[in-house]
Formats: C-alpha cells, sequence, structure tokens
C-alpha cells in the first residue's frame, strides 16, 4: 500500500472551503426545492377543487372490499420514519428498510433509489424534491417523522470506476492511491453529502422551523469475492474484484484488507463531517458485517448484505433511532 501523504494545510483549507459551500449550495437548493413544492401544490389543489363532485357522486367500496379491508387488521407503528438513499435501502426482498418496519415497528417512507450515487442525490436532482413530497404528505396528515435516515457512497466507489482507486500491484507505489482515495472520499463524497444533509435540514426547518434528526451510515468491512446479486451474472455485480484483477492483485485476503483500509478512510471522512451537524448521527457497521471465515454469514455479495445482516444493520439503526428524544 502507498505511503500515506500529509495533507497541507492549503490543501486542508480547500477541502474546509469546498464542504462549507456544499453546505451553503444545500441551502440555497433547498429554497428552489421548496419554491418548485408550492407550485405543484398549487396545481394540484386546482385539479382536485374540480374533482370534489365526481368523488362525491363515486359508488361505495362493497362489503367485500371493506371486508378484505378488516383482515389486514389494524395498522400501527412505533414512529415514522423517512429515508433517502441507495440499494441498502432499495433492495430487493430484504433492505434495511423492511428490517427496521418488519423487526423494529416503525413506518418508513422512502425515496431512496438503488444505484444512486450520494453525488447524484446532491447534485443530479429527483430525491431531494421527491423527499420535500414525501414529508409535506405526512406533515399534511398531521405526522411528524421522528428521524430522516440517509445512505450513500458505496456505489461512488465500486463498480467500474473502482479501479481508480488502485495503483497497479507491479508498480513501485502498489495499492490504494492516495490522491484518488482524497479526490473521491474526502472531496467528492464529503462535498456531496454536506450538500445532501445541509438541503435537508434547510427543507426541515422551512416547514417545521427545526431540523430533524438525520442518522447516517458508513459501511461494514466486504470481502472483494467476485459474487453478483443472487449470485446470477446477468444482475448487477461483481463491483470490487474485476477492479482489484485488472489491477494485478489477485490474494483475496490481501484484496480484503485494502477494502479494511478504505473503508475506514471512509468512516474518517464520515465523523469529521458529522461533527459539524449537531442533529446528525453516525451508525457505524464495522463490527456488525465480518469479513472473516464468517463472513457469507453477512454477506450476500461484495456490496449487500445477506438478510441476516440487513437485520443487523436494522438493530443498529433502530437502536440509535429509540435513542432520539420524542
Amino acid at each position: 500500500m502507498a505511503a500515506k501523504k500529509k495533507t497541507s494545510p492549503r490543501r486542508g483549507a480547500r477541502k474546509r472551503d469546498a464542504v462549507a459551500q456544499a453546505i451553503a449550495g444545500g441551502k440555497r437548493e433547498a429554497m428552489e426545492v421548496i419554491e418548485r413544492r408550492a407550485k405543484q401544490r398549487k396545481a394540484r389543489a386546482r385539479v382536485v377543487a374540480s374533482a370534489e363532485a365526481r368523488r362525491a357522486a363515486a359508488p361505495e367500496m362493497s362489503p367485500a372490499g371493506m371486508r378484505a379491508i378488516e383482515a389486514l387488521g389494524p395498522f400501527t407503528a412505533k414512529a415514522v420514519l423517512i429515508a433517502e438513499g441507495d440499494s441498502w435501502f432499495d433492495y430487493p426482498r430484504n433492505d434495511v428498510l423492511s428490517k427496521l418496519e418488519d423487526k423494529h415497528g416503525f413506518d418508513v417512507e422512502s425515496v431512496a433509489h438503488w444505484g444512486d450515487r450520494v453525488e447524484d442525490m446532491a447534485f443530479a436532482g429527483g430525491q431531494l424534491d421527491a423527499f420535500s413530497r414525501r414529508l409535506e404528505k405526512l406533515l399534511q396528515k398531521g405526522s411528524i417523522p421522528k428521524a430522516i435516515l440517509l445512505s450513500g457512497g458505496g456505489n461512488d466507489i465500486a463498480g467500474d470506476e473502482f479501479e481508480m482507486l488502485l495503483n497497479h500491484a507491479n508498480s513501485p507505489i502498489a495499492g490504494l492511491n492516495d490522491d484518488v482515495v482524497t479526490g473521491v472520499i474526502d472531496q467528492r463524497i464529503a462535498v456531496s453529502y454536506a450538500f445532501v444533509i445541509s438541503a435537508i435540514t434547510a427543507i426541515c426547518e422551512k416547514y417545521l422551523h427545526r431540523p430533524l434528526p438525520i442518522v447516517v451510515h458508513g459501511y461494514g468491512y466486504p470481502v472483494p469475492d467476485g459474487r453478483e446479486v443472487g449470485g446470477v451474472s446477468f444482475l448487477p455485480g461483481p463491483w470490487l474484484k474485476p477492479g482489484f484483477d485488472r489491477k494485478g492483485f489477485s490474494d483475496r485476503m490481501k484484496n480484503t484488507a485494502t477494502m479494511k483500509a478504505l473503508i475506514d478512510r471512509f468512516y474518517v471522512m464520515m465523523e469529521r463531517l458529522v461533527a459539524q451537524f449537531a442533529h446528525v448521527h453516525l451508525v457505524d457497521l464495522r463490527r456488525t458485517l465480518l469479513n472473516d471465515a464468517t463472513y457469507k454469514t453477512y454477506w450476500g455479495n461484495e456490496l449487500h448484505p445477506t438478510e441476516k445482516g440487513f437485520e443487523l444493520v436494522a438493530a443498529k439503526f433502530a437502536a440509535v433511532v429509540d435513542s432520539l428524544p420524542s
């Protein structure tokens, strides 16, 4: 692994300036989102008003339909959460959010989308508008979310671009390329996260006159073993081993150690970022999803937990949310 370089004072100042600019940019974006949503709500109100007569004349639900609804039983929830993020919140059959609902009694409103990078969430548009829309619906029903869950960063590192983080195995500076890792984690991801957190906070302050708690997470230590989603070659993945292969790294144990170092770098960045926001809480999963001989119990593939893994992750989220004041 390449020797770690010291960050110059000037370079460190540029990073801090970029994060500060992202926080300011997130607030501006929040105001634009709120303005767009105000116009959209006015247009919706006109449509709803013109449809009231037709709704009043619609036939009532049949007795059979009413019995089918009653058979579902009463809907209860310990608290309402809103989630924005990537595939850890939007995964087939099992993910963090489904486990929070089924195992911990939360009702989760989600705008997460698999494959999204945190950079996409910040700057490509879509999720922030969807988040505002979902928050408005809850508030109009008299329901205030207890917390906001935010997942992102894995897709910014893994995938086709992963090999760019590595110097070739035959190079005298073999291993993680510190300059590239710094650019991706400490600049691109950090700035994107700062933007998203700032925008979400500003939207909540506009509607509630206070921020809502935000819960973010890092990742466990993955094993780059080349497994795809469900072991099916035409589905997504693998995301890590091909990059190691192309750069000449064939020892899985050493590659796993490299991933550990990379994930630790991610946590250093997240801890520094979270420290700037009193209402943001970080879930540390490094001892939750193991990378030892038992790793297949916890990891379904290179990036996503098994059902048991998702249950363990959801339990860590639930513990943080339960500790928040009501």
